[in-house]
């Protein structure tokens, strides 16, 4: 199957779990305690796969000037959530004074489509570079979808819109997800620039972003689970890269 036919494929799958995410909030019928266990795995392999798959990747293709895009992609996400979005974390947000007014619940939202988009950059650069990478890239991504729906849906209620509208700014998430596969797709030529930037945007959501709510949960345990992560990039290198 063509990489592109792929990355547009896995990028609608990674859209619904945005989508669904969203619903858990919206629903009430999911057990909110199994989402942190994805935030620490998620944290873990995304951390590894940009540092370890990403990165090196990127400087094979692009050569020394890839670090510097990796840094840029980095601070393009740390701009937005440090002007434009008001703090939030990962998960159910219960402090609905802070969002008060409506706008900052689209701020948090907008925050979150630059991280979706550049999920969907990173899905499609990766197929575009090998099978392996993408697929590498997919689960990193995929992990902390769910998550973020369910984040974005939760500040919007938090923010005083209705239910309808919580699970509409998921299904925005989705599609910016998407939207960034075909970016990518139509600029598969430019995937010099593609991969280090949403390098860099990963390792900003993992170390910046799902890390520090793993540090918010008492004991160990959440804790190992980023190594558990770490651990899964590596066997699944292991069982099935072709080196």
């Amino acid at each position: 199957m063509h990489p592109i036919l792929v990355s547009l494929l896995l990028g609608l799958t990674a859209a619904a779990a945005n989508v669904f995410g969203g619903a858990i909030i919206v629903q009430r019928r999911w057990q909110r305690a199994y989402l942190h266990y994805f935030v620490a795995l998620g944290a873990g392999f995304m951390l590894a796969t940009a540092l370890v798959e990403m990165v090196p990747e990127s400087l094979q293709v692009r050569g020394r000037s890839a670090g510097f895009l990796v840094l840029v992609g980095y601070l393009i996400v740390h701009f937005f959530e440090h002007t434009v979005t008001p703090h939030f974390h990962f998960g159910e947000e219960t402090h609905a004074e802070q969002f008060a007014h409506a706008h900052r619940g689209y701020s948090v939202l907008l925050g979150l489509i630059i991280h979706t988009f550049f999920d969907g950059i990173a899905i499609a650069s990766g197929f575009i570079v090998s099978n392996w990478l993408g697929w590498i890239i997919f689960t990193a991504v995929f992990l902390h979808k769910i998550p973020e729906g369910f984040t974005v849906a939760s500040v919007m209620l938090a923010s005083g819109r209705s239910r309808g509208i919580a699970w509409g700014a998921s299904i925005v998430l989705g599609a910016a997800t998407l939207a960034g596969v075909m970016v990518m797709a139509a600029l598969r030529h430019e995937v010099g620039f593609g991969l280090p930037l949403s390098a860099g945007v990963t390792i900003y959501v993992a170390a910046s972003d799902l890390i520090p709510e793993v540090n918010r949960e008492p004991g160990i345990a959440m804790a190992l689970l980023v190594f558990v992560g770490v651990a899964f990039l590596f066997l699944l290198d292991l069982a099935f890269h072709v080196h």
